[in-house]
Protein backbone atom coordinates (compact mmCIF):
# COMPACT_ATOMS: atom_id res chain seq x y z
CA UNK A 1 0.00 0.00 0.00
CA UNK A 2 1.33 2.98 -0.89
CA UNK A 3 1.03 6.79 0.64
CA UNK A 4 0.08 9.84 -0.74
CA UNK A 5 1.99 12.29 2.31
CA UNK A 6 4.99 13.98 1.87
CA UNK A 7 6.55 15.99 -0.73
CA UNK A 8 5.34 13.74 -3.33
CA UNK A 9 2.09 15.36 -3.31
CA UNK A 10 0.82 17.05 -5.50
CA UNK A 11 -1.90 19.78 -4.58
CA UNK A 12 -3.78 21.11 -6.98
CA UNK A 13 -5.96 24.37 -6.95
CA UNK A 14 -4.71 25.44 -3.45
CA UNK A 15 -3.70 29.16 -4.18
CA UNK A 16 -7.43 30.08 -5.52
CA UNK A 17 -8.64 30.04 -1.85
CA UNK A 18 -6.34 32.54 -0.37
CA UNK A 19 -6.35 34.85 -4.03
CA UNK A 20 -10.01 35.01 -4.31
CA UNK A 21 -9.97 36.09 -0.58
CA UNK A 22 -7.60 38.87 -0.98
CA UNK A 23 -9.04 40.19 -4.57
CA UNK A 24 -12.59 40.07 -2.29
CA UNK A 25 -10.48 42.26 0.83
CA UNK A 26 -8.68 44.25 -1.55
CA UNK A 27 -11.61 45.58 -3.94
CA UNK A 28 -13.91 46.21 -0.64
CA UNK A 29 -11.62 48.41 1.05
CA UNK A 30 -11.19 50.15 -2.44
CA UNK A 31 -14.54 50.70 -2.93
CA UNK A 32 -15.14 51.81 0.73
CA UNK A 33 -11.94 54.47 0.08
CA UNK A 34 -14.30 55.66 -2.94
CA UNK A 35 -17.46 55.90 -1.52
CA UNK A 36 -15.65 58.05 1.41
CA UNK A 37 -14.51 60.22 -1.26
CA UNK A 38 -17.48 60.83 -2.61
CA UNK A 39 -19.31 61.58 0.22
CA UNK A 40 -16.52 64.31 1.41
CA UNK A 41 -16.79 65.72 -2.51
CA UNK A 42 -20.14 66.45 -1.87
CA UNK A 43 -20.28 67.71 1.37
CA UNK A 44 -17.40 69.94 0.37
CA UNK A 45 -19.93 70.96 -2.81
CA UNK A 46 -22.19 74.09 -1.52
CA UNK A 47 -26.15 74.20 -2.56
CA UNK A 48 -28.09 72.26 -4.16
CA UNK A 49 -26.43 68.85 -5.72
CA UNK A 50 -27.47 69.77 -9.38
CA UNK A 51 -25.74 67.95 -12.74
CA UNK A 52 -23.38 70.84 -12.49
CA UNK A 53 -22.44 70.00 -9.11
CA UNK A 54 -22.24 66.32 -10.00
CA UNK A 55 -19.92 67.37 -13.34
CA UNK A 56 -17.68 69.57 -10.90
CA UNK A 57 -17.24 66.64 -8.66
CA UNK A 58 -15.85 64.57 -11.89
CA UNK A 59 -14.06 66.85 -13.88
CA UNK A 60 -10.97 66.57 -11.81
CA UNK A 61 -8.81 64.10 -13.51
CA UNK A 62 -7.65 62.37 -9.82
CA UNK A 63 -11.58 61.51 -9.25
CA UNK A 64 -11.79 60.52 -12.92
CA UNK A 65 -8.91 57.94 -12.31
CA UNK A 66 -10.58 57.18 -9.21
CA UNK A 67 -13.67 56.14 -10.79
CA UNK A 68 -12.35 54.37 -12.96
CA UNK A 69 -9.83 52.02 -10.60
CA UNK A 70 -13.29 51.72 -8.75
CA UNK A 71 -15.49 50.21 -11.64
CA UNK A 72 -12.70 47.71 -12.24
CA UNK A 73 -12.70 47.14 -8.51
CA UNK A 74 -16.38 46.84 -8.27
CA UNK A 75 -16.72 44.43 -11.30
CA UNK A 76 -13.94 42.21 -9.83
CA UNK A 77 -15.21 41.84 -6.71
CA UNK A 78 -18.82 41.00 -8.09
CA UNK A 79 -17.24 38.49 -10.87
CA UNK A 80 -15.55 36.56 -7.77
CA UNK A 81 -18.20 36.96 -5.46
CA UNK A 82 -20.79 35.69 -8.09
CA UNK A 83 -18.68 33.07 -9.48
CA UNK A 84 -18.38 31.64 -5.99
CA UNK A 85 -21.90 31.29 -5.77
CA UNK A 86 -22.16 29.22 -9.18
CA UNK A 87 -19.71 27.21 -7.83
CA UNK A 88 -20.90 26.22 -4.60
CA UNK A 89 -24.72 26.11 -4.93
CA UNK A 90 -24.92 25.24 -8.69
CA UNK A 91 -23.79 21.18 -9.32
CA UNK A 92 -24.52 20.96 -13.08
CA UNK A 93 -21.23 22.05 -15.01
CA UNK A 94 -23.45 22.79 -18.04
CA UNK A 95 -25.96 25.15 -16.37
CA UNK A 96 -22.84 26.14 -14.21
CA UNK A 97 -20.86 27.37 -17.61
CA UNK A 98 -23.89 29.21 -18.72
CA UNK A 99 -24.41 31.17 -15.35
CA UNK A 100 -20.55 31.89 -15.78
CA UNK A 101 -21.00 33.15 -19.41
CA UNK A 102 -23.96 35.00 -18.84
CA UNK A 103 -22.53 36.63 -15.73
CA UNK A 104 -19.25 37.52 -17.44
CA UNK A 105 -21.99 39.32 -20.37
CA UNK A 106 -23.72 41.11 -18.10
CA UNK A 107 -20.36 42.19 -16.28
CA UNK A 108 -18.76 43.64 -19.62
CA UNK A 109 -22.30 45.62 -20.50
CA UNK A 110 -22.02 47.04 -16.97
CA UNK A 111 -19.30 48.11 -17.40
CA UNK A 112 -19.20 49.86 -20.92
CA UNK A 113 -22.14 51.27 -19.48
CA UNK A 114 -20.20 52.77 -16.49
CA UNK A 115 -17.30 53.87 -18.33
CA UNK A 116 -19.52 55.64 -21.13
CA UNK A 117 -21.82 57.43 -18.27
CA UNK A 118 -18.31 58.74 -16.53
CA UNK A 119 -16.53 59.93 -19.32
CA UNK A 120 -20.26 61.39 -20.41
CA UNK A 121 -19.86 64.00 -17.26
Amino acid sequence: MSTNYGSKRVVVGAHYGIRDWLVQRVTAVLIVLFTLALIAQICLTKGQIDYAAWQSIFNAQWMRLFSFVTIVAVLWHAWVGVRDVWMDYVPAAGLRLTLDVVTIVWLIGCAGWAFQTLWRI
